[in-house]
């Protein structure tokens, strides 16, 4: 993967894809809040954590093609 080097200290890029995945989670969150006061989602907590794990995988497969 690799690092940035910002002023002598090195920022891992997996980090930085980790907070890019996390400002789209939150602005995406409130969609997603919908879906479970509608009961189309049934164990939110899994949920939320599965769709982070998306955002992420995109947002990585975003770093590595473009």
């Amino acid at each position: 993967m690799g690092e940035i080097n910002v002023y002598g200290i090195y920022i891992p890029i997996l980090l930085v894809q980790a907070i890019i995945a996390y400002v789209l989670f939150k602005l995406l969150s409130p969609l997603i809040d919908r879906l479970v006061m509608k009961g189309w989602i049934a164990l939110p907590s899994i949920f939320n954590l599965c769709f982070y794990m998306v955002l992420l995988l995109f947002v990585h497969w975003l770093f590595i093609w473009l």
